[in-house]
């Protein structure tokens, strides 16, 4: 199972500590040296791995305890904090409201799963309760609109998209405009993939964001995407008000280390992790 690699290190590493007689700073260092190498093995950034270890050490400062004091517990508790740090963005993810409308814009690079993952994410609310409807503002990939609309007529949920404008902030506007006044309550933008690199796409992305003013920006990550995560991440986040991130293709991938490092870039949750990313609707 994904991360459980990662987690069965660190476990094995928390057990060596406790096993051992005396617990001194060679003890709290080999503990240490264990996870930082399991979470580096799994793509979690350095910087975040370093500062991880830096912060664990100035509060477990072993010369300090006084006698009585228990060392491996007070040991435990600091590397779980400091583990759930990592992963708590320290606010709540938006949540949309059935009857209210709602605009949630999906953002992240190519090949991410971006147009399946914004059918799941439709799919799941509507059998929920809401009315979802899906919006194709990607013009930049051949066959997005095809993609999108088979998988949208397959899950029963109305889409809409253009064969012939090649604006994605119109559609996207036409779009949204459209299933508000449908009375659609939660209306999802699927936008191009693009690399923090790509300028023009950066600013295109911007410009929907601008024009549709989402509820929630989803930054979607594919697992696979290791020590990149946090800069790509990053590089989102200062362009548009990401909010919460999926991971994708965490059945392909053993590591998914990148998800601890997006969490960090963007202060947001992950709220779905995609563990079979064909299209099975």
């Amino acid at each position: 199972m994904v991360l459980a690699q990662l987690g069965g290190s660190i476990s094995r590493a928390l057990q060596q500590m406790s096993n051992a007689t005396i617990i001194d700073e060679k003890v709290l260092n080999d503990c240490l040296n264990e996870i930082t190498r399991a979470l580096l093995q799994s793509d979690v950034q350095f910087k975040l791995v370093r500062d991880m270890q830096t912060n664990i050490k100035k509060i477990v400062n072993l010369d300090d305890l006084a006698a009585g004091h228990n060392k491996r517990k007070i040991i435990q508790q600091a590397i779980f904090n400091e583990l759930c740090k990592m992963l708590d963005p320290g606010k709540p993810s938006f949540a949309p409201k059935k009857g209210k409308p709602s605009v949630v814009m999906f953002v992240g690079l190519q090949g991410s799963g971006k147009t399946t993952t914004c059918t799941k994410y439709a799919y799941y609310h509507q059998k929920k309760g809401w009315k979802p409807a899906l919006v194709c503002a990607d013009t930049f990939r051949a066959g997005a609109f095809d993609q999108l609309k088979q998988n949208a007529t397959k899950a029963k949920i109305p889409f809409y998209g253009s064969y012939t404008e090649s604006d994605p902030v119109r559609i996207a506007v036409e779009g949204v405009e459209r299933f508000k006044k449908e009375n659609c309550d939660l209306i999802i933008v699927d936008t191009s993939g693009r690399h923090k690199q790509e300028v023009a796409l950066f600013e295109e992305m911007r410009q929907v964001s601008e024009a549709t003013k989402p509820d929630l920006v989803i930054f979607v990550m594919d697992s696979s995407i290791g020590q990149a995560a946090f800069d790509q991440a990053q590089a989102f986040k200062q362009s548009v008000a990401v909010g919460a991130v999926i991971v994708t293709k965490m059945d392909g991938h053993a590591k998914g280390g990148g998800a601890l490092s997006a969490v960090a870039a963007t202060k947001s949750p992950v709220i779905f992790i995609d563990v079979l990313h064909a299209s099975r609707i």
